[in-house]
């Protein structure tokens, strides 16, 4: 039986749930809340995956009826949402740059967070919005000053797909740069619709793609990450230390608006992404006031 976690209902009053897929691919859902009141970084340290599937198996968990229901980010508020750079060889040469030697880094505070579907907003100012598929992993245990990219292959929970919505006027002004002022805007980091266990699925050779009112965007896979996730999670943990629930969000691939050849999200615009095995995002925008 194989597992992914979602949180459903209302924006602030999700609750957690676990999506069972049996031999037949049946899904069926179930309440998690006889195991923990939210999927977040206590649930994840404590043994939280292993956990739910030993309840499965013992049929302790009731089942629910989730049609209809608000789909929300499938992690509970991060306490840190980590973003990398040009992490995409394609990506940084259309941006004008050049592949780094070492990650780039930057911050996202964690009310960026949103749901998969929920209705976003273009800041009121903006003239260059644009859309970033992303390979966002989750965090499950401490990682401090890793030794190894095994050590840090096993701080991996799970992953996530992730959407880096970003202001490319605010983030690349003059020479300095102001990547934080372009990354940091209200729902600017959808998550979802899943949390997917790292046991689950091989984040090596995952396709990612975009999709503009339904013409094609993005098309890359995860085999063409510059620095992959247990190298991300083992570098990272050399400057901060990142906590279970954190989410790290891995780069794009090429094929944004900021390469000249697309025009930037307009109110009306709907921007679809998909990874695969991570489910799909849809996202209509509008003006925000």
């Amino acid at each position: 039986m194989h597992v992914k976690f979602a949180r459903l209902g209302p924006a602030g009053h999700e609750q957690p749930v676990v999506i069972a897929t049996d031999a037949e691919d049946t899904e069926q859902y179930f309440d998690l809340r006889p195991l923990t009141a939210d999927v977040d970084g206590a649930f994840l340290a404590d043994g939280g995956i292993a956990r739910t599937q030993e309840a499965l198996d013992a049929g302790t968990l009731p089942p629910i009826q989730a049609e209809g229901l608000r789909v929300g980010a499938p992690v509970a508020r991060p306490g840190a949402v980590v973003g990398i750079g040009l992490n995409y060889a394609a990506h940084a040469a259309e941006s004008g740059a050049t592949p780094p030697e070492v990650p780039v880094v930057f911050l996202k505070p964690s009310n960026t967070v949103t749901g998969p579907f929920d209705a976003a907003p273009i800041p009121p100012s903006s003239k260059k919005y644009d859309w970033e598929v992303e390979l966002g992993i989750v965090i499950g245990r401490e990682a401090s000053y890793l030794s190894s990219t095994d050590e840090a292959t096993a701080c991996i929970a799970g992953y996530v797909l992730a959407n880096d919505l970003s202001e490319r006027e605010l983030q690349l002004p003059g020479a300095a740069g102001q990547w934080t002022k372009g990354k940091t805007l209200p729902q600017s980091t959808p998550l979802g619709p899943w949390l997917v266990p790292a046991g689950e699925i091989d984040a090596a050779a995952l396709r990612l793609r975009t999709w503009v009112n339904g013409e094609a965007r993005q098309d890359s896979t995860t085999a063409d990450l510059i620095f992959d996730p247990a190298t991300l999670v083992h570098h990272l943990s050399q400057h901060m230390v990142l906590e279970p629930g954190d989410v790290i969000i891995t780069g794009t691939p090429e094929g944004v608006a900021l390469s000249g050849r697309f025009p930037y999200i307009q109110p009306g615009d709907v921007v679809e992404i998909e990874i695969e095995g991570l489910g799909r995002q849809r996202k209509a925008f509008h003006q925000a006031t």
